[in-house]
């Protein structure tokens, strides 16, 4: 019997992996906008949030979220982080015991601090926990271009009869056991995104580009196995894969942020515009707090932060980056 699987969150990626999950098993995907679940089911689009592809007929949507949880063998959470808890509260008396709960979410939750699958923990405890990351940019993979992802859990069994699930076509699924690396590496690029996507709109070459992303990645590797994460994970796919792609790819919510801010714009203006949710933002004062309680350097983060404050202009900001005193590159700084 194949799994049944019900998916919260009618974005644009939680639709483009309803999309690929759809051609292994049934799935339903839950949406709160009436108009997003009629356009599913009726014309097998979601033209809000990928106006250009055609989605499979066998997807269907549901406006009520028991309809999507109740029977699902497999529950799969796309729901920015400042929402996440809320919906998963929603959704908690319609989930049978012991179903895995996979997040898509690459962010943190602001009041406490913790990762999203922290707060599954707390809302649904005893349920397998788990997350797709990887450089997967929504609209490349539903256009049908190749890409590569991380399904990671700790159970090790479980994380491989869910790899079939989510493994489709061109869009490969690899294992990592490694939850908490593979969960911060998408939550912390996010934040070296802007940081480029800023040195870019200020007109900073590929040079420029290359050490900050370099220099990103050793700032979010020293964190993340400060908190317990292994090495190898931020140099593959969900680390230095992922901090590539959203850095670099023009379709980067988090990057074209950075951007605007090295532009000049007000952080707010910028926000109140964008269709989608920029993680890295809502991320940015929760990752200062875990350098701090870490005792970890992160003056990439740092600036970033304090750019998105508004307390530090972009300019500012890439100048201290650019005299900044240069060590050892093993070391931090």
């Amino acid at each position: 019997m194949k799994l049944r699987v019900g998916l919260l969150g009618g974005g644009s990626w939680g639709t483009t992996v309803a999309s690929l999950v759809s051609r292994n098993a049934p799935i339903k995907i839950w949406a709160r906008d009436s108009d997003t679940v009629r356009d599913i089911n009726e014309n097998h689009r979601n033209g809000k949030y990928l106006p250009d592809a055609h989605l499979p007929e066998a997807l269907e949507a549901t406006g009520d979220i028991g309809e999507a949880v109740s029977d699902a063998d497999v529950l799969v959470m796309a729901i920015p982080s400042n929402n996440f808890r809320a919906v998963l509260e929603e959704a908690k008396s319609f989930l049978r015991p012991w179903v895995p709960v996979i997040s898509l979410t690459k962010g943190l939750e602001l009041s406490t601090g913790k990762r999203m699958t922290e707060v599954i923990e707390d809302v649904l405890p005893g349920h397998p926990v788990g997350v797709l990351t990887g450089p997967n940019l929504a609209r490349e993979i539903m256009a049908g271009q190749a890409a590569a992802s991380v399904i990671s859990m700790e159970d090790e069994i479980i994380v491989k009869q869910l790899q079939q699930l989510f493994h489709s076509g061109l869009f490969r699924v690899y294992t990592n056991t490694d939850l908490l690396g593979c969960e911060l590496g998408g939550v912390l690029k996010n934040i070296i995104a802007i940081a480029v996507g800023m040195g870019d709109g200020l007109g900073a070459g590929d040079n420029t580009r290359s050490a900050l992303i370099t220099r990103g990645l050793a700032e979010i590797t020293r964190l993340g196995v400060a908190m317990g994460g292994r090495p190898e994970t931020f140099a593959g796919l969900t680390g230095m894969g992922d901090m590539i792609a959203t850095c670099t790819s023009p379709l980067s919510r988090n990057r074209h942020v950075g951007v605007e801010l090295g532009k000049g714009r007000n952080i707010d203006e910028i926000i109140e515009e964008m269709l989608m949710v920029a993680e890295g933002v809502k991320s940015a004062p929760t990752v200062m707090a875990l350098a701090k309680k870490y005792n970890v350097a992160m003056p990439i983060a740092e600036d970033v932060f304090e750019v998105t404050k508004g307390r530090r202009s972009a300019v500012r900001a890439y100048r201290g980056l650019i005299r900044a005193s240069a060590g050892s590159e093993a070391e931090a700084g």
